[in-house]
């Protein structure tokens, strides 16, 4: 199990187009066989930033995800509504263990 967590922070202007195109985005996802979860997460003190929480049963999962046609549409959709390069933090499952997932 690889988890990843992925910042991103948008343009005030664009937070809510950027959740639509997001909502399409993790509902395809979560359909992929490779992925266990895909939780999307808005920042309660400032609404422009997100954190992505990626959840993948097997290491070749997240390259699958990136050639999904629901994955190119959401990454051309929303850069230009990023404000900052959207950053990422891989992590080794821990708990539940990965049957638990």
């Amino acid at each position: 199990m690889l988890v990843v967590h992925i910042q991103v922070q948008v343009k005030p202007e664009c937070v809510e187009a950027f959740k639509t195109a997001t909502l399409a985005n993790a509902s395809a996802s979560v359909r992929e066989p490779g992925i266990a979860r895909f939780d999307v997460v808005q920042q309660a003190d400032d609404p422009t930033r997100f954190v992505f929480v990626e959840a993948y049963r097997t290491p070749a999962a997240p390259a699958a995800h990136k050639e999904t046609a629901h994955y190119a549409t959401w990454r051309d959709t929303v850069a230009p509504m990023m404000a900052a390069p959207r950053t990422s933090v891989k992590f080794a499952n821990v708990f539940p263990t990965d049957a638990g997932w």
